[in-house]
């Protein structure tokens, strides 16, 4: 039983050992603040895999920035939980972004090929937009934007703040459908 107990060490302690470069200092502090600082990421990352990715992130900057800790600034879990947000902050920014400019390009592009082959005419003249109105709402939503839109799966799941999987399961069950209407 004495080789699971862990040996406690105020926080005066754990910050000298981390700024001499004691990585069993850093696993206390990982196992100490992982779970809260966790909690926080999930709060504006859902997404359980890129939370954790962006926990992983926030520790390397935290070992990296060891030495710029300043106890008379705060608390060592307090400068922990600013490096944390901003690492979130940081990530979805650039997934924004480069979403956004995804999103702007497809539906540019989408609407240029409408324009220049009257897209919507041709679809409805041999009959599918009737046939993709007859599917349920959230399957003609993944339909429309997939084939008529040009958004792939990941594009389409980040759109409408659903998980991947959800929109594989959903979309193989509408195509599914579209075949019985079809035949």
């Amino acid at each position: 039983m004495s080789m699971v107990t862990k040996t406690r060490h105020t926080e005066e302690e754990l910050v000298e050992m981390l700024k001499q470069g004691n990585r069993q200092a850093f696993s206390v502090l990982y196992d100490s603040y992982s779970r809260a600082l966790f909690g926080v990421i999930k709060k504006n990352i859902p997404d359980d895999e890129i939370a954790e990715d962006v926990l992983q992130d926030s520790f390397i900057k935290i070992w990296n920035n060891r030495l710029m800790y300043d106890a008379s600034k705060g608390r060592l879990y307090t400068w922990m939980l600013n490096i944390v947000r901003n690492t979130s902050i940081d990530y979805l920014r650039s997934k924004q972004n480069k979403m956004d400019e995804r999103i702007q390009r497809s539906e540019n592009t989408v609407h240029e090929a409408n324009r220049a082959n009257n897209t919507e005419q041709n679809i409805d003249r041999i009959g599918i937009k009737k046939i993709v109105d007859e599917l349920k709402e959230d399957q003609r939503k993944l339909i429309d934007l997939a084939y008529f839109e040009g958004y792939t799966q990941e594009e389409i799941a980040e759109k409408l703040s659903i998980p991947l999987g959800t929109v594989k399961t959903r979309m193989r069950a509408a195509l599914m459908v579209l075949r019985k209407l079809i035949k």
